[in-house]
């Protein structure tokens, strides 16, 4: 797994051991950067169920202006720390569960990516989207990592589906906080 453009473009990222982490391949995050454009440059990132960070540090890598990784795996912290120190775009690990993080910030965020261990049952996921979607601000964007062929997570209150996208086995959704 590589960075694949920005400041950072072509470096590896380690990915912690054991089926815990499933990084996003190479294609798919291409693809979705592609459909993300000029949303990343400025954003203010959070990275939920970070794993190795690969989605959050792409987005510091492309210009991103701030990033918050939210892990709550050994293995996965283990290896979104070095991969943090390795490329040297800044960024804000938090050790905790994504439940946890939401519960207690009041920090606001224009992008985010929450990419949960499949075993996530599509009630908690709906529960973790509600929660998250009160910290994305005007106009920010959701985007949702799940496994091909499972049903899309209900819009959190306030958002709309703007987008879905399939890569192999691998399913986006990606839902727009509307204007108000």
């Amino acid at each position: 797994m590589r960075v694949i453009a920005g400041q950072a473009k072509g470096r590896r990222l380690k990915t912690p051991a054991g089926q815990g982490t499933r990084p996003m391949m190479d294609r798919a995050k291409e693809a979705l950067f592609s459909s993300l454009g000029s949303r990343v440059t400025g954003a203010d990132v959070l990275d939920l169920y970070a794993g190795s960070g690969a989605l959050g540090i792409e987005a510091l890598s492309r210009g991103a202006a701030a990033a918050v990784f939210v892990e709550h795996g050994w293995k996965a912290l283990q290896a979104l720390r070095a991969n943090l120190e390795a490329v040297g775009l800044g960024g804000e690990i938090i050790g905790g569960t994504a439940e946890e993080f939401l519960s207690t910030t009041d920090r606001s965020f224009t992008l985010m990516f929450i990419d949960p261990p499949y075993r996530l049952s599509l009630a908690l996921l709906g529960d973790v989207l509600a929660a998250a979607a009160d910290r994305l601000g005007n106009g920010g964007v959701m985007v949702v990592h799940r496994r091909a062929g499972e049903a899309a997570p209900p819009a959190p209150p306030g958002l709309s589906r703007i987008d879905d996208r399939r890569y192999g086995d691998t399913q986006l959704w990606i839902y727009q906080r509307d204007e108000s």
